[in-house]
């Protein structure tokens, strides 16, 4: 089968796929919110909240078996829109969103809200088929990252679940000026995408949580609605 048509036909598992698993994420998500609020008096203050994220970005440090993998495939990674691959990581600037942070250990998850990259992100290619991620939608709560997916400059699917986030190794929430700083997150390649990768280039070598890197979030603290 062309691999143009491979594509399309493992992205209809994607289109499929992304929408259970984001609804047992985000069910698992509220229920934990729920019974953290309700076994408190006095509701968890966040350590940080904007309400509408202004800018700054999100870098992610390749990591080498991720790279490795990619040459071994004979993929020719790049970037696409604002996106830029500098020093080793790829970073996506903000355009949008908002966050809350609190304590760990007090409500679970303690990093909740969205961070919204639109108009930049990734390419691989091989052949003659390349395959574009854009729009990276980041959902803390959900340790997830969405993103549309085109091939050939046709978009294929919206929103589909591409990147898998533990954050057992983030650090504790740093500020510098103006500026806060979430590091330390893994960043991992879902199932869905494993699979969608695997049909679409012939291969068995892309499996699911290999990790791709380790991201570094950097955001204002200034409220784009001066509602911080």
């Amino acid at each position: 089968m062309h691999p143009t048509k491979k594509f399309f036909a493992s992205l209809a598992v994607v289109a499929v796929a992304a929408l259970p698993l984001a609804a047992c994420s985000s069910g698992s998500d509220s229920g934990s919110s729920s019974d953290s609020s309700s076994s408190s008096s006095t509701p968890p203050k966040a350590v940080a909240s904007i309400t509408a994220l202004t800018g700054e970005d999100t870098a992610v440090a390749l990591d080498t078996g991720f790279t490795d993998a990619l040459e071994s495939l004979g993929l020719t990674p790049g970037t696409v829109g604002d996106g830029a691959l500098e020093d080793g990581s790829l970073v996506f600037p903000i355009t949008g969103g908002n966050v809350e942070v609190f304590t760990p250990g007090e409500v679970s998850p303690y990093v909740i809200g969205q961070i919204q990259h639109e108009g930049s992100g990734f390419s691989l290619e091989a052949g003659d088929t390349k395959v574009e991620i854009t729009n990276l939608n980041v959902d803390p709560g959900a340790s997830r990252v969405y993103g549309d997916v085109a091939v050939n400059g046709e978009t294929a699917v919206t929103s589909a679940y591409i990147f898998t986030l533990n954050g057992s190794t983030l650090k504790p929430l740093q500020s510098e000026g103006e500026t806060a700083i979430l590091e330390g997150t893994q960043v991992l390649i879902s199932p869905v995408a494993a699979d969608l990768l695997n049909q679409t280039f012939d291969t068995d070598a892309v499996t699911p949580e290999l990790l791709v890197g380790i991201a570094k979030i950097t955001v204002n603290t200034t409220s784009g609605d001066d509602g911080n």
